[in-house]
């Protein structure tokens, strides 16, 4: 399956059923009155937040989207019918932009959310609405009104709660096909991984955590070199970043110091989110464990984050490193609810 992650596309909604003239015709009423009914309201363009879904894919070949017309008003004051609603299925995580404004219209986190992106044309006035003492046989009616019609971009951001960051070839799927069922393709070649991996890490407590393999960082992502200008923007909603250092690199403190530039140069605050640094491959290096040592004391003296030392492929070290994960989380956890019960304290 493609990962298609960024769309354009039109939607227009349904325009509004036309008001119509008619007169009442029955039996024993010789001068019968106005009766045109209204026309009915176009259909809008709604999209729907489902976890079914983890591209954008169905939008690649289909650009337009349109929703039904409303029916003409009928005789005996009867409304015309309203027109169908579109409903379009979007992955969770999806932003929603307007293309010629650049507003952000909505965004899309929730299963089951929805968002009205052009409404429907209201409907048209049938000829009983302009009965008066000056006019008792109006034959006017209003047109139905035009729906709206937009361009949107659509970006898709994962939601993922930690982010592996890391350069090629540094193990970031490596260690995630041995936290969790995901299989990424893995090679012991750069750019092996060209789309974003998730994959659900169980607990302890046997709740399910999503973390998401980034692909594509190198010196100038944020310009658009190599694939993290396309995929930087997925790091932003991750609560925590798991950093991977290769240990077999000719000089580590460096590789880290370049993705950490990567991330203050994108903004979007991800150089502020909490981090957790590991040196993987330690079994597949020629340092000593002083060497080592002494890239561990340096990557804590830059990071003021805590420093593990694992092998992703021997799974050496990685439980330590998991039990930091869940720590972090918890306390992130626990300082939003701490803040939202100020926030409740102050508003009362």
């Amino acid at each position: 399956m493609q990962f298609i992650d960024r769309v354009e596309v039109e939607v227009e909604a349904g325009k509004g059923g036309d008001g119509m003239v008619a007169f009442r015709r029955e039996k024993y009423v010789p001068a019968g009155g106005p009766s045109g009914g209204n026309g009915g309201r176009g259909g809008s363009v709604i999209l729907v937040a489902t976890e079914q879904l983890q591209t954008l894919l169905d939008f690649k070949y289909a650009h337009r989207f349109k929703a039904e017309d409303g029916k003409r008003g009928g005789p005996n004051n009867c409304t015309g019918a309203s027109g169908s609603d579109r409903i379009l299925k979007v992955p969770c995580g999806t932003m929603v932009y307007d293309a010629e404004t650049e507003e952000i219209v909505g965004d899309l986190i929730e299963p089951n959310q929805t968002l009205c992106v052009a409404a429907g044309g209201k409907g048209g006035l049938g000829n009983q609405h302009f009965l008066s003492n000056r006019n008792r046989a109006p034959e006017k009616a209003l047109p139905g009104l035009p729906g709206e019609i937009r361009q949107l971009r659509l970006e898709l951001k994962l939601l993922a709660e930690v982010g592996i960051i890391g350069l090629p070839n540094a193990g970031k799927s490596t260690l995630i096909s041995v936290l969790s069922a995901a299989r990424p393709k893995i090679a012991d070649y750069p750019f092996t991984t060209l789309i974003p991996n998730l994959g659900v890490v169980r607990k302890p407590t046997g709740d399910g955590t999503v973390f998401a393999d980034i692909p594509g960082l190198i010196e100038g992502a944020h310009l658009g070199a190599g694939l993290g200008h396309d995929f930087l923007r997925h790091i932003e909603r991750t609560r925590v970043l798991l950093h991977l250092v290769d240990v077999t690199a000719e000089d580590p403190i460096a590789d880290y110091q370049v993705i950490q530039e990567e991330l203050a140069a994108y903004g979007h605050g991800l150089s502020h989110r909490p981090q957790i640094v590991a040196m993987n491959k330690i079994d597949a290096t020629d340092r000593n464990s002083e060497e080592l040592e002494a890239i561990a004391t340096e990557l804590e003296r830059l990071s003021s984050a805590p420093v593990f030392q694992i092998s992703a492929v021997a799974k050496m070290g990685v439980e330590p490193m998991l039990q930091a994960v869940w720590m972090e989380l918890d306390r992130l956890s626990e300082s939003a609810r701490s803040a939202t019960s100020e926030f409740a304290i102050k508003a009362e």
